[in-house]
């Protein structure tokens, strides 16, 4: 039997699944990582706690599974994008915490680059909005807080890579320092049109290209194991982003499939083929996962507090005692009763981009029950990613493209069957969720199969993506459309807390 490995390192776990050459789980383990917040607005990871996690999981994963190094096709990794982390290339020891997609601690970088009018040439040249989100002002903030990190990295003594490429140095035994273009798309230091660090937008942060990993394809050879770590050296054939992953795993390879992850935030990627699309309606353009050296870019948008909303309800108000509860207690009444809640608990991302908006909870009257909320709370991921494929649709229109036909899902969130139901009612065209909702990771073996001979081409791979269930609307798209409209003037209120 021939197996794959996939390590999917993400925020608040790592994680290891063995999949079959069918795409079929075999085992996985986990471990929680732990979260470090120094200050307000800063959150921290261990590298090396990082990789003491990834490694142990992948040891498990194999030993629970029964499969032996020899047996292992290839490796694939994917990765919580934009967490930053810099290392010492000759003893291998980070020089800082990593610093975490979630952290703000740029912002004064961003705005300085907004403020000598780099916002346009950098959306242009990368696809991305100035923000602090990305890895460029970290690492920036990094070298200029270290003490001799300038001089460290002038010397070629320093490495910079997100995690992907840590994990990549680790498990090659320092060998190999790259990353694949979904990593490197995202760190507003790579021009996606030319698959190349910028030397502008590096001399703009005062970065050396010399801390840069090489940026390869997403399935392609990143080398081969140290043979102590896993019981043989086993090849690393796939690496992508996770959200860029969850995209190829869900066998959307094509102009117009699109796909969203419906996790503690939510991502949802639209693919555009080879075309590079700037978003005139609040979203990013980034790069897809790439087979080969013929470019790939999705349009992106991200909503801060999907399944978080549930959480709090569980932890914040004390409404449930299991997040497995909500559906249930919401399925109790037919509809919110009018009540509306905007989790804007960390302000609110695409389209809408207005980090002061704060949470709010609207149409309150007497009659209002705990099922009401609860249901609220539901419909606001729903609301929420509508808002994102409305605004994936004007894009698509502006360019010419077909309109979309279904949404692919996937993530946690995703098995709650109410969810789906809104979701289909609010977009009116079909949800489907796959038979293998850990696509992140699939993504990424199924990168790791192409690039070591075990599938020919991505025809294959759509072949073995299977339906558990497609959601149809069951409501007219006038009511879907009132229902919007309630939505975007509950936005409103929110904005103007």
């Amino acid at each position: 039997m021939t197996y794959l490995l996939a390590l999917d390192q993400g925020t608040s776990s790592s994680r290891s699944i063995v999949f079959d050459a069918q795409g079929r789980m075999v085992a996985m383990a986990q471990q929680e990582l732990t979260q470090h917040y120094p200050q307000p607005g800063w959150v921290e990871h261990d590298p090396l706690e990082i990789w003491r996690t990834q490694l142990a999981t992948a040891r498990e994963a194999l030993a629970k599974a029964g499969v032996g190094a020899s047996q292992v096709r290839a490796i694939g990794i994917t990765n919580q994008r934009e967490t930053t982390v810099v290392w010492n290339r000759t003893t291998g020891q980070p020089i800082h915490k990593a610093i975490v997609w979630q952290d703000r601690r740029a912002e004064p970088a961003c705005q300085a680059l907004r403020e000598r009018g780099l916002a346009q040439t950098i959306q242009e040249k990368t696809g991305l909005l100035v923000d602090a989100y990305f890895s460029g002002t970290k690492l920036q903030w990094i070298l200029d807080q270290v003490p001799d990190a300038r001089a460290m990295a002038a010397q070629g003594e320093l490495a910079f890579g997100t995690v992907d490429s840590w994990l990549l140095w680790q498990l090659t035994g320092g060998r190999v320092h790259a990353t694949d273009v979904s990593n490197a798309a995202r760190t507003m230091l790579f021009n996606v049109h030319t698959n190349q660090w910028d030397p502008q937008l590096l001399q703009a942060m005062d970065i050396a290209d010399n801390l840069l990993p090489q940026v390869l394809p997403s399935a392609a050879h990143f080398g081969q194991t140290e043979p102590a770590l896993l019981g043989g050296s086993i090849a690393i054939g796939g690496m992508a982003g996770d959200q860029q992953s969850a995209l190829f795993g869900q066998a959307c390879f094509s102009a117009g499939m699109a796909k969203n992850t419906y996790g503690t935030g939510c991502f949802m990627l639209m693919h555009t083929g080879a075309q590079f699309q700037t978003s005139h309606n609040g979203l990013l353009s980034t790069s897809a996962a790439q087979t080969d050296a013929q470019p790939a870019f999705a349009l992106e948008g991200s909503v801060f507090v999907g399944g978080a909303v549930v959480q709090w309800l569980r932890d914040g108000l004390g409404a449930i005692r299991s997040s497995a509860e909500v559906q249930a207690l919401a399925e109790t009444v037919p509809d919110s009763g009018g009540v509306m809640l905007v989790p804007a608990f960390t302000g609110l991302g695409a389209p809408y981009w207005n980090p002061q908006a704060r949470g709010t909870m609207t149409g309150l009257t007497r009659g209002s029950t705990l099922a009401h909320i609860a249901r609220a709370a539901l419909e606001s991921i729903a609301f929420q990613s509508a808002a994102l494929l409305q605004a994936m649709a004007r894009d698509a229109a502006q360019a010419g493209a077909a309109a979309l036909t279904e949404l692919r899902v996937d993530g946690g969130a995703c098995v709650n069957d109410l969810l789906m139901q809104l979701q289909a009612d609010l977009l009116g065209i079909s949800v489907v969720r796959p038979a293998v909702t850990e696509t992140t990771a699939l993504g990424a073996v199924y990168l790791a199969g192409l690039s070591s001979g075990l599938y020919p081409d991505t025809a294959a791979l759509s072949d073995l993506w299977q339906a558990e269930r497609r959601f149809e609307p069951r409501i007219s798209p006038a009511q879907a459309q009132a229902q919007m409209q309630q939505w975007e003037h509950a936005v409103r209120q929110a904005c103007a807390t």
